[in-house]
């Protein structure tokens, strides 16, 4: 039997593309040897100080760091564990019931996976953004700044690790079709010196 491996995706709770590549690799578990292990990033930490983003963008982010701020004082008081649950109840409000971010939310999402809603607090404090930084470092650093969410750490064809950002996918494959786009991707980023496959986005996010 081949040996099941593990690969890390980096998630901001506020991205709907990283929402639905988040949605795939739960789909690839349940056809291939690997094990998805999630990790935050911060597209608020990415874009700080970035002057030239629309203000729609930056109205965006200010609400984006209240999801991050949790998820990571989550995952220092409890765990990497704790995070797969936290994003799927924080996300399905987000992405596919509509909820505007903020404490109602966060309350819900952290009574349902069981965890103490006082941690909605974290939303609008720095006590944790140290670890979010270094978090959010660990992710972007193989693959560079000018990428955002999805990131994804995975052992190669070879079993040598690859990093790339994506796949930006809609809606998230399933079953075989789920796997068959995880060996395709791998086979692409680990190809040496490969560093871009890319076409004109013409569908909004499908949340099906």
């Amino acid at each position: 039997m081949t040996e099941r491996v593990t690969a890390d995706m980096w998630f901001d709770p506020a991205c709907p593309w990283a929402w639905i590549t988040s949605r795939w690799l739960l789909e690839v578990e349940q056809v291939r040897d690997v094990d998805i292990r999630f990790h935050v990033m911060s597209l608020a930490v990415l874009n700080d100080g970035r002057d030239e983003l629309s203000d729609d963008y930056k109205e965006f982010l200010k609400t984006a760091w209240g999801p991050v701020r949790i998820c990571i004082a989550a995952e220092q008081l409890h765990g990497n564990d704790v995070l797969r649950p936290l994003y799927t109840a924080l996300g399905t409000r987000i992405h596919l019931q509509k909820q505007e971010r903020g404490p109602e939310l966060y309350v819900a999402a952290l009574t349902e996976v069981g965890l103490d809603p006082g941690l909605a607090a974290a939303a609008d404090s720095t006590d944790y953004d140290e670890a979010l930084r270094a978090s959010h470092e660990a992710g972007m650093r193989p693959v560079g700044q000018d990428v955002g969410t999805p990131v994804v750490h995975a052992p190669g064809p070879d079993g040598a690790p690859v990093a790339f950002f994506g796949p930006v996918i809609t809606p998230a494959p399933k079953g075989e079709a789920a796997g068959r786009l995880w060996d395709g991707v791998l086979l692409v980023a680990g190809t040496p010196g490969f560093y871009e496959l890319k076409r004109t986005r013409e569908q909004d996010p499908i949340f099906d």
